[in-house]
């Protein structure tokens, strides 16, 4: 059956970006010479779409888009099949918004909060005293409530009372208020409907109901609920201002008028506008103010004002959001030319999502370093072509993962909604992007969970999108008979042992310096041993190689190097005497005390001279500067250009010098990154880093984050690290991944690496209950003769404890198939939980 590669091996796609092509399209649609309205380019004719004769042709076999000529050394658009011309424009304007670490920000959609449901008991606790305040109200206004009158008559003068348990206002002669004792009792309720009030908001939790069914409201929503339910409680203050109100008011405003004649010992003040409006005004405020505080009236008018003020300014005309596909960015600074002309190639899918990153990126560079009229000149001369790969690439031949080149994300599965997930994760794709790679990756997964299909093979291939962009460098060093990725889909292809390798690497990394050369190699010669060893070893190494490039002016082959650290006259004797001829002797130093050390017990040189054997078999022989056909490769090249490298390790029997070569890679790597002025990303992809990992890589990886450069490292078991550099692994990398399967042992160690957390458990006890009564014994016999059960009270206890976030247990057998647990830490110290990814969605 034909495939076109365009099969999503990990399920549906949503929104999906343009994915690349087979060649087996027809030529590609003619591009406009320029945009409505804009001026030719240079060298073209005004009025034509076509170039002067002899401007540029086509290489052989492309189809030449006919009025509009390719640049010269411009690649050509690599044939693809017909496109909506929306579908590119769609993937410009999706939406992404910021997110947590790890989460798909394309089309990211977060969950709303859940509202919490109020229990029943919680509706039945608010509307039981409010039951049981109007009974007690009944009854206090009936006067029949036990006792009611004594602290009345308590704090109020006798004579203003008849006798009795009454409170019977009694007159007064020769006082202006002839009964002050109605004004008190009219008080004294008063007082005790503010009580009552307040005594069923907090019994019955009131506020915070109120706030549960409108805090989460927008705006004007929650306000207008508030100024309803506001209305009501003035309703009930003053009736008489609402038509159709026919009860009568509650005790507020008349107690308040009581209080005032009892003060003064008159009517005076009361027959004042002035007073009684102020005073009718402060209470309208008090009875107001909470449902204000509740609608949140004052943020709400202050929002309206600043909208207001920013619609009626001179300089805030209406103006249309334009969408991303339109380049408002270079329109915003004036490139109008530039971006009608990137709107029209995008309009006329001419431009993949390689090809609009790529140029966001020299846009952005261009800002940086006021270039602005260089990357205008090259947007009107190569259209969406500009700034193509120099491999001449716009788009890998095929892609196995889903991608999001603006976000420089890859997708690799789906948050599992599980307990221990927070909201934010449920059903979001997880993705990794340059800001979580940037502080390197451990995966750990036995054979067949999945660390090559489902982590590293997307990785990989989102680093070599990134690559085409100019906004990364990759190097992934595949393991023995298992490449990753397709040939054409990397630059450089170093294929150790291979006859047929176009390219050789440098066991040097073009370094011109002895020291640093040494170092290089002691680390993959001798890495694993003894950091003693090791250092050992790089001064035994330096020197040989200083002295062997003072007098060759290069540094040795590995099989001169070999020969020189045996020892051998025939090898030592004739270089010593070069030196000598050319008068170096600080060379001669140097050769002389190696001499003096060799054959002494402990020299490092037998040593080396072995692990050295390993990479000196036939198979190796045109290889690390042997004078094979290859090219020689240097690492020190992902420092400064944006390759795509892929070293394939030997088979057949060479485990252990595949080991030593991946070491060698990894030091190498670590060393070139370390380099400033690099403005991409670099990032080093090992399928399998058995036995490679060592203390001075451990240390270096820890560094890599303020590098902008990243590690990822796969392992089957931890045991493949030596045990002293298990913690300082797991504290180097900031991403952590376990696969399904791994053992108890490798999970207690991702599990004291994420520690643990505050977790609250509820636990239930129940108690049987024991009757003291002859009747209530009797009825609980009943009751477990009929149930069969004994009587029972439940005792629950809710309590804070820690606990590990992922067990050893949890991970080695809780772990579902195709899933792994992920944790991840940005390079600007955000962090996301260890959570379980589904790698199949």
């Amino acid at each position: 059956m034909d495939s076109d590669g365009k099969r999503d091996v990990r399920g549906a796609r949503v929104n999906p970006v343009p994915p690349p092509m087979p060649p087996t399209r027809p030529a590609v649609p003619p591009r406009p010479a320029r945009a409505p309205g804009m001026p030719p380019a240079p060298g073209m004719p005004p009025g034509t779409g076509q170039a002067p004769p002899g401007t540029g042709q086509a290489p052989p076999g492309t189809a030449q888009a006919p009025g509009r000529p390719p640049a010269p050394g411009t690649p050509p658009v690599p044939q693809q099949l017909p496109r909506s011309a929306s579908t590119v424009a769609a993937w410009l304007d999706a939406d992404r918004p910021e997110a947590r670490p790890g989460i798909w920000r394309q089309g990211y959609r977060p969950l709303k909060e859940a509202t919490e449901k109020l229990a029943p008991v919680t509706v039945v606790g608010m509307l039981v005293p409010l039951v049981l305040a109007i009974g007690v109200w009944s009854f206090w206004r009936r006067g029949v409530v036990p006792y009611q009158f004594v602290l009345l008559r308590m704090f109020t003068p006798n004579d203003w009372w008849w006798g009795g348990t009454k409170a019977t206002p009694k007159p007064v002669e020769g006082e202006a208020v002839t009964l002050p004792g109605a004004h008190a009792a009219l008080v004294y309720d008063g007082l005790f409907f503010v009580v009552l009030v307040l005594a069923v908001a907090a019994l019955g939790s009131w506020p915070a109901i109120a706030r549960h069914y409108t805090g989460h409201r927008p705006q004007p929503v929650r306000a207008l609920i508030a100024a309803g339910l506001a209305l009501i409680a003035l309703s009930l203050v003053f009736p008489e201002a609402f038509p159709g109100a026919g009860w009568d008011p509650v005790p507020v405003v008349g107690p308040l008028l009581s209080l005032t004649v009892l003060v003064t010992g008159s009517y005076e003040l009361m027959a004042s506008v002035l007073y009684t409006d102020t005073l009718y005004a402060v209470v309208t405020a008090l009875v107001v103010w909470p449902f204000a505080r509740l609608g949140g009236w004052w943020p709400y008018a202050r929002n309206l004002l600043a909208a207001r003020r920013a619609t009626g300014a001179p300089s805030a005309a209406p103006t249309a959001e334009r969408p991303r596909s339109q380049w408002p960015a270079l329109r915003d600074i004036g490139q109008h030319e530039a971006a009608e002309l990137l709107t029209a190639e995008v309009a006329g899918g001419r431009m993949n999502d390689v090809d609009c990153t790529r140029v966001e990126h020299a846009f952005h560079l261009a800002r940086r370093g006021a270039g602005l009229d260089a990357f205008r000149d090259t947007v009107l001369r190569q259209g969406g072509a500009a700034w193509t790969h120099p491999s001449g690439a716009r788009d890998l031949p095929r892609r196995a993962a889903r991608h999001d080149l603006l976000a420089g994300q890859v997708r690799i599965g789906r948050w599992a909604p599980a307990e221990r997930t927070p909201r934010p994760y449920h059903e979001a794709g997880a993705a990794l992007g340059p800001e979580v790679l940037g502080t390197s990756l451990l995966a750990i997964g036995p054979s067949g969970s999945g660390k090559t299909r489902t982590l590293v093979e997307p990785v990989t291939e989102a680093l070599a999108l990134q690559a085409l962009t100019g906004r990364c460098a990759v190097v992934a060093v595949s393991a023995a008979g298992s490449p990753l990725g397709a040939d054409d889909a990397f630059d450089v292809i170093v294929r150790i042992g291979d006859p047929s390798s176009v390219h050789d690497l440098d066991p040097y990394a073009e370094s011109d310096d002895p020291d640093e050369a040494a170092s290089l190699l002691a680390e993959a010669l001798a890495g694993d041993l003894e950091p003693a060893g090791s250092q050992g070893a790089a001064t035994v190494l330096a020197q040989l190689l200083g002295p062997f490039r003072a007098v060759h002016g290069r540094f040795p082959a590995l099989p001169e190097l070999r020969e020189l650290l045996e020892g051998g006259d025939g090898a030592l004797t004739p270089l010593r005497e070069a030196l000598v001829a050319a008068g170096n002797d600080v060379m001669v130093r140097e050769l002389d005390a190696r001499l003096r050390q060799t054959g002494t017990p402990g020299d490092a040189g037998r040593v080396l001279a072995d692990r050295l054997g390993l990479l000196n078999r036939p198979v190796f022989a045109d290889f690390f500067g042997g004078g094979g056909p290859g090219r020689p490769f240097s690492l020190r090249a992902v420092a400064h250009h944006p390759l795509r490298v892929r070293i394939d390790l030997p088979e057949r029997g060479h485990e252990e010098a595949g080991r030593l070569i991946t070491r060698l890679v990894l030091a190498q790597f670590l060393a070139v990154v370390r380099e400033s002025g690099r403005a991409h990303f670099a990032g080093l992809v090992l399928d399998d880093a058995t036995g490679t990992v060592t203390a001075e890589s451990v240390r270096r990886i820890q560094r890599l984050r303020g590098q902008n450069a990243g590690v990822l490292l796969a392992l089957r078991t931890i045991a493949d690290v030596p045990e002293a550099l298990h913690g300082p692994l797991y504290g180097a990398v900031g991403c952590r991944m376990a696969f399904c399967g791994v053992t108890t042992w490798d999970g207690s160690r991702f599990a004291q690496a994420w520690g643990t957390e505050w977790v609250e458990t509820t636990e239930v006890a129940q108690h049987t209950v024991f009757a003291d009564q002859p009747m209530t014994r009797a009825f609980h016999a009943l009751r477990k003769l009929v149930t069969g059960k004994a009587v029972t009270t439940d005792a629950v206890t809710v309590k804070q404890v820690e606990r590990e976030r992922w067990s050893a247990s949890e991970l080695a057998h809780a772990v579902p198939p195709g899933h792994a647990v992920l944790s991840l830490t940005t390079v600007k110290g955000e962090h996301a939980p260890p959570l379980l990814v589904d790698l199949r969605g």
